[in-house]
Parts: C-alpha cells; structure tokens; sequence
C-alpha cells in the first residue's frame, strides 16, 4: 500500500509539473504573440473602417463594381460584336457603355466595358439590332464629397499616428505651454562650494541667498529682507553656471534650472505661458530658487531689438510676463530668482531696477591666487608629479578664466600621456599653455634657410625691445617652431604680477615690442617682409583704443569717439561696423594720431635694435641652433 500510496503521489508530481510547463509555455507564447503584436496606429484595429473606406474608393471613383470583372474593348471590337448579334444588352454612361453578350469570349467573359465616344448613329444602331438599351445617370454628388473627405481622414490618420508616437516618448502635445525647467534637489547635484575656486566674494553673496532659505526668520527680524533676484555678470567661461550648481549642491531646497532660449518659441504667447507655468510651480515649492541661464537670450532691451528692425511679439511678452512675476511675489515666500549672463549691457534696464534683480554679482576671471585655487581643484582628477609648482603655473596664465584652466590641466594630461609619462609634471603644464596660447606645434612643416633666418631675427627683436625697455611681461620663451595657423615662430612672455590697469607709458612700451620684429627685419635684411601682419594690427588696435576711448591724444582731449561692444565678450565689435559719431575733420585728426603713436613708438623700436645689435645676432644665432630659447638662457645672454 506504501509503495502504490507513494507511487501515484510520484505521478501527481510528475502531472503538476506537466502543467507548470504547459502554464510556462503559454506565459512564453503570450509574451512572443504580445511582444510581435501590430502597433496602435491611430484608429486602432478597427479593420472593418478600413474595409468601408476601400469599398466607398473602389465604388465612387473606379465604376460600378457589377461590370469591375468585364473585358475592355475598343469601339471597333464593340460595333463588330454589335454587327454580329453577339450583344444583348447595353448599359449607356456619360463616360462608358457598359453590357454583356450572349456568347462569352475572350477568357470567357459575359461583360465588357468600352470607352464611349461621340457618335450619333449608335442609337440607330443598336435598335436596329433590338438590343436592350439602358441608361445609366452617374451620381456626382458622392464623387464630391468623397474627393474632399478622403484627403481629409487620410490627414487624421496621419495624424493620429504623429500624437500616438509623440505620447509614447513621453510627450504631450498640449503641454505645449508648460515650463520646461529641470529640478533639482540636493541628493542629485554633487557640485559644493568646495568645488568651485577662485570666485570667494561670488560664493559669500551666495552663501547668504541659501541661508535666507534655511533660515527665513534670521534675515526679516530687524526688518529687512534678502532680494527677489541675483543676477551673476561675467565673461564667458569664469564658472557662472558651476556657482549655481553649487547652489543647488549646498541648499535643501528644490532648485529649477532652466536656460532663456527655452522660454522663446515660434508660437506668439507660449514663453509667457512658460514663465507663468514655471513660478506657479516655484510657488507651490517654495522656498526654492529659480535659475534662469543666459538671461540676454531672454530679457533683451526691448528699445534695442526696435533699433534694430523691429520689435519681437512672442519675445517682448515673454519679458513683460517675466517683470510681472518679479513683481508678483513676496521674498517671504521664499522663491528666490537667480541668473547668469555676459552680456549685460543688452538687457532691458527694467530686469534690472531695484525689486527685480537687486543685486549684481560680478564672476570675473580670477587673479593669481584664485588661478592657483582652481588648478589645484582639476590637478585632483590628474596623476601629478609631488614636486609641482602650481603657483608658477598660475603666474603663466594670466588672463585665463575656469573654463580654459580646466582645459588647461587636461591638455597638460594629453602631453604627458604622448610621451608616455608616469605622471603630469611642470614640463606638460608649459607644453599644454604653449598649445594653447600659440597653436598646435609643426615640426614638419618645411621652411627654407632663408625664411627661418627672418624668423630668428623677426623673433629676437621682440624679445630684445621687451628686456631693453623694461617691459612688465617678461620674456619666457622664443621659439622659431612653427605653432598654429599661419606663425612661423612666437615669442611667449608673462607678466609678473595681475594689473588692472595700465599707463600710457606702458602702453607705449607694449607697442614698441609689437613692432620689434618689423625694426629687426628692417635693420638687418633692410627690407621688411608679412611676417609682422599680425602684430600692425594689435598695434593699431591699441593706438586707436588709446586715441578714441582712452583720452590719450594731446589734440582731441578727453572726448572719446568709441567703444566696446561688451566688456565681457572677448573681442570686440570692429571699428568699421561702428556708427561714427564724429565729423569727417575729426577721423582725419584719429587718423593722424594713431599713425603719430606708430610712428613714435617704431621709432623707439628701431633706437634699441641699433643699440642692442650685438645681443640681437647672438640671441638669433642660438635660435637657429636649438629652435627654443628657455627664459634662463634669454636672461642669461643678456646678462653677458
């Protein structure tokens, strides 16, 4: 009993896992039927409207589908088969003439179809055979409607199939309005403060927006309040956006970021309806800061964009709505308005009136000390040599803002990583600013005897005007290499200290370097060559900006006839796109004192090579034996 007992509970397993299979099995058939099923396109699987649709075309415009299995043929094959009695009826169209015989032919066929023509004697014809006629009167009523509404429904399953597809990627066609800003909450943002260098009086004012928000009592007790808006001014590159990503790293509070250019669309009204849609959810979660990058692309002057050719609806509401919303809400709330941009001088004076953006923070490209600070942020990311000095790397990039010695430390990575090092060392940090500031290094590019002589001379008088007349950028560097576009040689020099400003003696100086290499070429070949394009025209470029915007012509005084286009865009707009605002008597004069600060300091140029001729040859002849001089080996040749 035992044995038969545990024998039929054997087979009660043996059945149950039959059937788990057989579930499984039919879970996996219903997976690979539900993963190959045919996709919604619209209209669903309504096959039923297809067929309806296909009979109503088939109908109205092919014909009666009575004579749609019927032989074609021409009016000659009709009247002989007419002539020989072999037709017993016809059906008369306004286009056809339809009927059927009485012995089949061709393939069997008992209809036929033929293409009416205008005969008048086919009526006679056709009685005179007593042959059944009957006329058929088309009903062009139909034919009408369907050729409007079948274009009509082909648009609507089209685009039925658009919004299907554009909801399946998570879209909604009629969210069209709704604010696209991204939040932020502290868990997915893991830029700090620490993270961000060399801007410490940027990072204080910040500082006090997130304690504001943790602590709204602390700064309304003895009645004041922190500002609706902060606005961060600076040129490119200087870390504006990394600071409110600190921002969102170190507060506790939602964070929306969104850039102005999302706020413009084709659609007259939308933006506006962005911006409102954006606050009304900054309200809900507030305390919470809005951050709002490249506010230009959004809060442009609007006198401005009137200036020139007209104004813009879509982005002129756009604006409006946004000066509504600093309006309309109360800092106590604790929804704080922040934004960046470098180029203020195009906004709309109004975003910038206390009760708007109350506050200013200027992120400018950081000196010594906070370069020093920000290569020591990226050099964590970098194997480095433990006997670096960054402090003398710092000193070699002035002028350099966050984003170009970030790039500076990985460029400084690839140059160690070619000459397969084991680590980064101070010799990569040189080589990566030399790329940097001067181009990519051409060893191969083949340059006759003649040319690189020039070169060396050309190169030489530079360096030996900027150590005879004492210039502040030291000389660090001379190389005939050919680097970049177009520079057969260059000569590097650094300054030994930031300046913020600079004097018209040092400005003379600055040009009388410049134009070195045009003196050297024309002492020693006594014919000058295009190898000083480059620097006529940084030459002129100062003579004109001391002449017309710094005050520095005897003649015309203190008046200033130019200006910058932006002081945190680098470049600037050229002097002949500008609109004159002076007399023809006047350019004249311009004229006149920019060639006499050329001239003057040429001249100067020209007195020291004559002076300096014997360090001239030496320093030429060493370049055009090791390629590179090295400042020690400058200052020491010039010591001897």
């Amino acid at each position: 009993m035992n044995r038969k007992n545990s024998s039929r509970a054997d087979r009660a397993k043996v059945k149950n896992k039959n059937k788990d299979k057989d579930k499984d099995k039919d879970k996996d058939n219903f997976k690979y039927k539900d993963k190959f099923k045919k996709p919604d396109l619209g209209f669903g699987n309504n096959y039923m409207f297809y067929f309806f649709i296909g009979w109503l075309v088939i109908l109205f415009l092919y014909g009666n589908p009575m004579f749609s299995d019927s032989v074609k043929l021409s009016y000659d094959e009709f009247i002989r088969e007419v002539d020989s009695n072999n037709v017993s009826s016809v059906y008369l169209t306004e286009k056809d003439i339809l009927g059927e015989f009485v012995k089949p032919i061709k393939e069997k066929k008992t209809k036929f179809s033929v293409v009416r023509i205008d005969d008048k004697d086919l009526i006679h014809l056709l009685k005179s055979k007593q042959i059944k006629i009957t006329g058929i009167k088309e009903n062009n009523f139909w034919s009408q409607i369907l050729s409007w509404l079948i274009p009509l429904l082909i648009i609507f399953y089209l685009g039925g199939i658009i919004l299907n597809k554009f909801a399946k990627r998570g879209g909604n066609f009629l969210a069209i309005g709704k604010s696209k800003a991204k939040i932020y909450v502290e868990t997915k943002v893991k830029t700090r403060f620490d993270d961000v260098a060399g801007v410490d009086e940027a990072k204080e004012e910040l500082k006090e927006v997130i304690d504001f928000l943790k602590d709204t009592q602390k700064y309304s007790r003895l009645g004041g309040h922190v500002p609706k808006g902060v606005l961060l001014v600076g040129p490119t590159g200087t870390g504006k956006t990394l600071l409110a990503k600190a921002v969102a790293g170190e507060a506790n509070v939602p964070f929306f970021s969104i850039n102005g250019s999302e706020f413009v669309e084709m659609f007259v009204g939308v933006g506006a309806a962005r911006v409102r849609d954006l606050f009304e959810q900054a309200r809900k979660q507030a305390p919470c800061i809005v951050f709002i990058d490249e506010l230009d692309a959004l809060g442009k002057s609007r006198a401005l964009s009137a200036m020139h050719g007209g104004s813009n609806d879509e982005k002129e509401q756009t604006l409006n709505q946004l000066l509504a919303e600093l309006d309309g809400f109360d800092t106590a709330s604790g929804v704080i308005l922040l934004s960046a941009t470098n180029r203020p001088e195009v906004l709309d004076p109004a975003l910038l009136r206390p009760g708007r953006f109350d506050r200013q923070i200027l992120v400018d490209n950081p000196d010594r000390r906070g370069r020093e600070a920000i290569l020591k942020v990226h050099v964590k990311k970098i194997v480095t040599d433990k006997d670096i000095d960054l402090t003398k790397i710092a000193s070699l990039t002035v002028g350099f803002s966050g984003a170009d010695l970030a790039n500076l430390v990985n460029e400084a990575a690839l140059v160690a990583t070619r000459r397969n090092a084991k680590s980064v060392e101070e010799i990569d940090f040189t080589q990566a600013i030399e790329r940097t500031v001067a181009g990519l290094e051409l060893k191969k590019r083949i340059i006759n005897p003649e040319e690189r002589k020039r070169v060396a001379f050309h190169e030489m008088g530079h360096a030996t005007t900027a150590l005879a007349l004492k210039s502040h950028d030291k000389v660090h560097k001379i190389s005939i290499i050919p680097r970049g576009i177009g520079a057969l040689g260059y000569t590097l020099q650094r300054p030994e200290e930031d300046r913020h400003l600079i004097a018209k003696k040092d400005l003379m100086t600055k040009i009388s370097v410049l134009l070195g290499g045009r003196a050297a070429e024309q002492i020693v070949f006594e014919d000058v060559s295009t190898g000083a394009g480059d620097d006529l025209i940084k030459a002129s470029d100062i003579a004109r900006a001391m002449v017309t915007q710094l005050g520095m012509s005897e003649k015309l005084g203190l008046t200033t006839y130019e200006k910058e286009s932006s002081s945190f865009l680098r470049g600037q707009t050229p002097i002949a796109i500008q609109k004159q605002i002076y007399s023809d008597e006047t350019a004249r004069i311009i004229d006149e004192e920019v060639k006499q600060i050329l001239d003057q300091a040429f001249a100067n140029s020209l007195k020291v090579i004559n002076d300096y001729k014997s360090f001239l040859d030496q320093g030429a002849q060493m370049l055009l034996e090791k390629e590179t001089l090295t400042e020690d080996e400058i200052q020491k040749l010039w010591n001897t």
